[in-house]
């Protein structure tokens, strides 16, 4: 096959990961709410997302220093924990509701076994599609998880916010460049990998960034360059791309959002995707197609500002197509 061909191929491939990641997000979104996991009391306090900024903040620092001082083994252990932790929430409202007392405590088999699996999965063999499956499992649970725990406004902020910062990051200080050089060989499900070449092996490859980022990354063989480095080879040449799992996430949220609080009715009968959460999804994927082709044509960019502005920008033309007035489309309403 083409070069160029195989790298469309993997383009389409991104696409459909972030569609799947979306999707899934606005699916669980519904049982989430069921089973009481929203993370905060009010959702529709835009506090919620300055927090949440300054837990980002706390932990790219934290994971900074891990990668500094040389103990790496402390993230990979964290990540690992954290996808089991976050599979367990999802499979626990995707399995029947099956109860088994271990040592007093009730636990469903039916969640905690995939959970364990994809997170012992993930320490022993970490393929590509190990951690590709794991990352759409995180990013739909963490992107459901956050989209009922964040109103409309809030949502919004947080996308806005994390644009800039993103940017700030990559094209600035370059910090993301540093963590993303850091977290690329431990393997994780940080970053979603879409091959060129059915060939290729991530466990039998070592990537490095050379300055990557949390942004689309594209490899070649030995020598890995990114969506925000400068001068890079076309990416057609490459083997693989590498996108950063936070750019699937952040739209989603939004998406997730949407379809919990835009005061719209579901296009489907059985699924809670109304109008706005589906061109917010447009919008998101349609941010995405720019980001990949700037990829290819080798032109720096970050992700967020792309991704998470097409978000918005689909969202907002859907709350209106819908006939919600745009000061509640922004969830304005309370504070005007």
């Amino acid at each position: 096959m083409h070069q160029r061909t195989r790298a469309v191929a993997a383009g389409s491939a991104t696409v459909a990961v972030f569609v799947l990641v979306q999707l899934g997000a606005v699916a669980l979104a519904g049982p989430f709410q069921s089973a009481g996991y929203r993370a905060v009391e009010n959702p529709s306090n835009p506090i919620n997302s300055i927090a949440y900024v300054g837990a980002i903040l706390v932990a790219t620092a934290g994971m900074l220093a891990v990668i500094k001082f040389g103990v790496e083994w402390l993230l990979r252990g964290f990540v690992i924990l954290s996808s089991g932790l976050i599979s367990l929430y999802v499979f626990s409202v995707l399995a029947p509701p099956v109860s088994v007392s271990i040592g007093g405590v009730a636990v469903n088999p039916l969640a905690v076994g995939p959970a364990a699996l994809l997170a012992l999965a993930l320490l022993l063999y970490p393929e590509w599609y190990v951690i590709d499956a794991a990352g759409v499992v995180m990013g739909a649970g963490a992107a459901g998880l956050f989209g009922i725990s964040f109103g409309l406004l809030p949502a919004i902020v947080l996308l806005t916010v994390l644009a800039v910062y993103d940017a700030i990051s990559v094209y600035g200080t370059e910090h993301m460049l540093t963590l993303a050089d850091g977290v690329m060989d431990l393997k994780l499900p940080v970053v979603l990998v879409i091959p060129l070449t059915l060939s290729y092996s991530f466990l039998g490859d070592a990537p490095s960034t050379d300055g990557g980022s949390e942004a689309v990354e594209v490899d070649g063989g030995d020598e890995t360059t990114d969506a925000a480095s400068a001068d890079r080879p076309d990416a057609t040449e490459r083997d693989v791309f590498f996108v950063g799992l936070g750019d699937a996430v952040m739209p989603a949220v939004l998406v997730a959002s949407a379809a919990v609080f835009a005061p719209a009715e579901p296009l489907f009968q059985r699924f809670a995707l109304s109008l706005p959460a589906l061109t917010a999804m447009v919008g998101t994927v349609c941010g995405l197609v720019v980001l990949l082709w700037l990829v290819m044509k080798g032109r720096a960019h970050a992700g967020l500002p792309l991704l998470n502005g097409g978000a918005i920008g689909g969202y907002l033309l859907g709350a209106l197509a819908a006939g919600i007035p745009l000061v509640r489309a922004l969830g304005l309403g309370p504070y005007l």
